[in-house]
């Protein structure tokens, strides 16, 4: 723990800069907050991966973002001229290569308490990572509480991942990609009741499974509830290969952190982005 508050103390005196390799990862992001039943062809690759050509989508659907909707939700990864993108691109580039070292595919994204932006945060990863011509990212709304997802990005589907729960659709019914390529999101779009039991369950788990192994260049993001909140965290973190923890701040008091990181002890913990901190920041090279 004493690692992880030197790292935020730093990050608040100094720019940022690239962590080392054997040490927590950390990005500053300023201003921010088939028994399944997704089929294999729901996205059809028309080219070998790697390579930069379309990806064409079948049957999961297609709908268009409002640009407008995302700047105020403090959505940017996909503008690359907007000041805080290349903070994503940079977190992306450390995620993937330490989930690259260890195989991992799925990835969490938890905060100590609410109110840290871990939502932001985990749209624009995956949105980031979405950009790179060999990978896929796909962004699960775990956060079955408080879901917000949709509302971030302004989805309007009727079909979401509560009704894959309650056994009214397939979860390839569910996704829709928001008209970024290599991008698809499962979206939630009512709190679930029993939370924490429903995400312990095997049906959970098999959902787990088969997003991962589904396809292999993909990355799947879960955007969990913070740690705090409840049990739901830790009902499900064992079944996802890493996690990213968002402090916000001020949002988030020390002994709050330290409880947080007591509690992903036993996780496979990538590091910490300390969020929503308004000091300046320059990237000198460009």
């Amino acid at each position: 723990m004493e690692r992880i508050k030197l790292a935020i103390e730093k990050a608040k005196a100094a720019e940022v800069d690239s962590a080392r390799s054997d040490a927590p990862l950390l990005r500053r992001v300023r201003g921010s907050e088939a028994s399944i039943g997704e089929s294999s062809s729901a996205i059809r690759r028309e080219v070998p991966l790697g390579d930069a050509s379309p990806v064409h989508y079948t049957q999961t659907a297609v709908v268009s973002m409002d640009a407008a909707h995302l700047d105020r939700h403090r959505v940017v990864s996909h503008q690359k001229t907007h000041p805080a993108s290349w903070a994503f691109d940079v977190l992306r580039t450390q995620v993937l290569q330490k989930m690259d070292e260890n195989g991992w595919r799925t990835l969490a994204i938890t905060s100590p308490s609410v109110e840290s932006g871990k939502t932001v945060v985990a749209i624009n990863l995956a949105m980031s990572i979405a950009q790179q011509t060999n990978r896929t990212a796909l962004l699960v709304d775990f956060d079955l509480r408080r879901p917000s997802v949709a509302r971030y990005l302004g989805l309007n589907r009727s079909l979401s991942l509560n009704d894959f729960l309650d056994g009214r659709a397939n979860v390839g019914d569910a996704l829709v990609n928001p008209g970024i390529e290599r991008f698809v999101v499962l979206p939630t779009n009512q709190p679930v009741t029993g939370a924490s039991e429903v995400l312990s369950s095997s049906k959970v788990g098999h959902l787990i499974d088969d997003l991962r192994e589904r396809y292999s260049d993909r990355i799947v993001i879960f955007d969990l509830p913070p740690v705090l909140a409840a049990d739901d965290v830790m009902s499900v973190l064992p079944r996802i290969d890493c996690v990213l923890m968002v402090v916000g701040s001020g949002v988030s008091t020390e002994n709050e952190v330290e409880e947080a990181m007591s509690r992903l002890s036993k996780a496979n913990l990538l590091g910490v982005v300390l969020n929503k901190d308004e000091a300046p920041v320059q990237n000198a090279y460009y």
